[in-house]
Formats: C-alpha cells, structure tokens, sequence
C-alpha cells in the first residue's frame, strides 16, 4: 500500500479487501467446517468481485511478515498462505517509462542500491508529497539498471528473520506480475486476483510519468480491464481512481488515512477538504460515483486511545455500506508494535502479540476484508470467526 499508512514506529506503510476460506493447500488441510469451505468456494475464472469470499484475506506486499515485501517470493509465498488477493504492485515508475513494484520511489530502504558504488552519485534529496526525502529514487532509473539491484528486508529491528532473503529476488516489473498472475491462476486451479496502487501520481504526472495512462495500457493489453477482470486498483489520491475509472472498468478502491490528514492531490488542487469530510455520508456517496470501495486506516474503523489501545467504533463501515462501497483496511501485522495497546505481549518489537484477538474485533465490525502482512494468521483467525 502506501505512504500515508501510520505504522506507529515511524515508518511509513499502507491498505485493504474482501474474504473467507480460499487456500492453495485446501481448506481440509487447514481442518476448515464445511459451512467454511463454502464460504471461501471462490470460482475459478472471471466472478468479479462478487466471487470473492467474505471477509477477504488480503496478502499486504505479498507475505511481507515472512518476506522482503514486493517480490516473487513474497507474493508467492502468501498464496500459499492462503491469501485471497495478493497486494502484487505499488506502482512506481523508471526512468524510462516502465512500472515497477515498489514500496515508496525511494529505494534505499528495499534495495541493495546502497551496496551499488556505481549508483552512489544518484542518492539525492526530493521533496516527496511535500516531505524532504533522501535517497534513491526509480524514476532516476533504467529499468535495466534497477534489474541489477536486489531487494532486501524494510523494517529488519522488527522482522530480523526476514533478512535471511536479502539478495535474493529483483525488483519486478507490473507487466511480470500480471504474467505471473495469469501462470499461477493456470498453476494453482484458481484464478488469482491482485491488488495494484498508484503511487503518488500527482508527483509523478508532474514529471511527466503519468501512471493511470500506463497502468491502462497494460490491463488493455492482458484483457485485464473489464468489470470482472480479477485486478482491483487502489490509490490514495481521489483524482488518480477518478481518472482510472475514466480508461479501465476495473474495481476501484479509494485509499483512506488518518481523519485529519488530506490527500496529496487535495493539497496541490488547493481542496481544504481532509478524509474526515470524505467519510461523512456526502463524501461517501461522491465517492460512490466512481469507485467500487475504500481502503481506510483500521483508526477510522475503530478509533484509538492516546495509549494506542481501541476506542470507539465508527459508524465507517455501516455508513459505506448503504451507499454500496466494500470495506478493505489496513494493516493487520502480528508484530507487537503495529497491533492496539491491548493485544500486545511484552514489548520487544520483533515479538508477536494476540493478533487473533485483534482479528476477532475488527471482523466483528463487518469489514469486508483486510489487509495483512500475515496471510496465514489472516485465514485461521477468519476461519475462528467463520465458525465461532
């Protein structure tokens, strides 16, 4: 997902969707009830979104909890997992033009770039949806040059086992993911859905790297762009699902931060409007006109105390309901300090809480989905609600 998710350890992260019990391994092999094997039955071939399962286990990044996030391993991986949709692209461009899959354009924090004596005279300092960023950046790249680096563990003080892969995997392309996609549904027997995000489009438009038009391009050219087309795109930007509903029929989810916040296209647009507006029943029947669903942070599903543990309960997913929008948050992760005060054990960051607990609580909402760097506590934790 993307920049604007608060991970509360200062890093920066992002999203969310719809799910049951669908599981590359079978639902027996999980011991799941026949009442939730049918609920998890997805169809193989082009259901739309209605074939999804409820609620919908989303693999955030891939299995980002087990796999430095973005790679072939890490989206494979989670659908082994049993991950309904795999978050396969935050799609940021290069230099010449192709769409990568990366975390944030920066790519000093999920690359080997810094090891590159080559690249060292590309680290340099942008202003990045307003935010002083240094670093790397792709669009300063060929695609043939960022193929030499290799990805490597974002967050290591909370995932040190996730290192063990650094090296491993390149960066791949939004074209060899939609490759990768079409292999595995013919692969597994089921038809796999993925998940991409425009990242920062207005900065990038600025640039002249529009993303929407190259998104729509690709999804053309693999016959991904209908209705039904197993592809559902996200963006935190209003104006970027706008101009996507313009070229493609695809699902479109309008990514949601913190109540306070704006988004970035607002900002430049001069828009004084904050999410806060775009969750009132107005802003979700505007919303409703051209797009499919919202991403919002779990704090707008279920608000926080100063102390990080839960709150109150909003009236978000009630209120997007009724006006035909599903729900996808974001981010469920077992580690201790991205779970509410609450479902915490100990404090060492590398530590997992109950993330079961944590679950439980927001299914209980009726989110449609959700999005987690843990598909398989994702799926046991949906089959503990299915049949509890």
């Amino acid at each position: 997902m993307g920049t604007q998710e608060n991970e509360q350890t200062g890093t920066t992260g992002r999203r969310a969707l719809l799910g049951a019990a669908v599981l590359g391994a079978g639902g027996a092999v999980l011991g799941l009830s026949g009442t939730a094997r049918a609920a998890g039955s997805a169809s193989y071939g082009n259901g739309g979104l209605k074939s999804l399962p409820k609620p919908t286990i989303i693999g955030h990044r891939g299995a980002s909890g087990y796999r430095p996030e973005h790679t072939f391993g890490s989206y494979n991986l989670a659908l082994d997992l049993g991950a309904d949709i795999v978050e396969a692209g935050d799609l940021v461009p290069t230099k010449d033009g192709h769409l990568v899959c990366r975390h944030e354009p920066e790519i000093g924090g999920t690359t080997n770039v810094a090891d590159h004596p080559e690249f060292a005279g590309r680290k340099t300092t942008k202003v990045l949806d307003g935010v002083s960023t240094t670093g790397w950046f792709t669009e300063d790249f060929t695609l043939a040059e960022l193929k030499t680096l290799r990805a490597i563990e974002r967050i290591p003080a909370n995932r040190p086992h996730n290192t063990l892969y650094n090296g491993r995997w390149e960066i791949p392309t939004f074209e060899e993911v939609l490759k990768w996609q079409d292999e595995q549904t013919r692969r597994r027997g089921k038809q796999v859905w993925i998940y991409p995000e425009t990242k920062h489009p207005t900065y990038f438009r600025k640039l002249g790297l529009g993303l929407e038009e190259r998104v729509a391009k690709l999804l053309h050219k693999y016959g991904k762009d209908k209705r039904n087309s197993p592809v559902i795109l996200q963006s935190f930007e209003p104006s970027s699902i706008q101009r996507l509903n313009t070229l493609v029929d695809n699902p479109l989810v309008v990514l949601l931060s913190a109540a306070g916040t704006r988004p970035w296209d607002f900002v430049e647009a001069g828009d004084p409007r904050t999410v806060a507006d775009l969750i009132t029943p107005k802003g979700l029947r505007e919303i409703a006109g051209y797009a499919q669903g919202l991403g919002p942070t779990l704090d707008l599903v279920i608000t926080r105390k100063a102390d990080g543990s839960l709150d109150q309960e909003t009236t978000l997913v009630s209120d997007a309901h009724k006006v035909g929008l599903i729900l996808h948050p974001y981010t469920m992760r077992n580690e201790n300090p991205f779970l509410p005060l609450e479902y915490r054990k100990g404090t060492a960051v590398d530590a997992y809480g109950d993330p079961f607990g944590a679950f439980k609580r927001y299914f209980a909402t009726g989110i449609d989905g959700v999005f987690t760097d843990n598909a398989d506590t994702g799926v046991l934790a949906r089959q503990d609600f299915v049949n509890g």
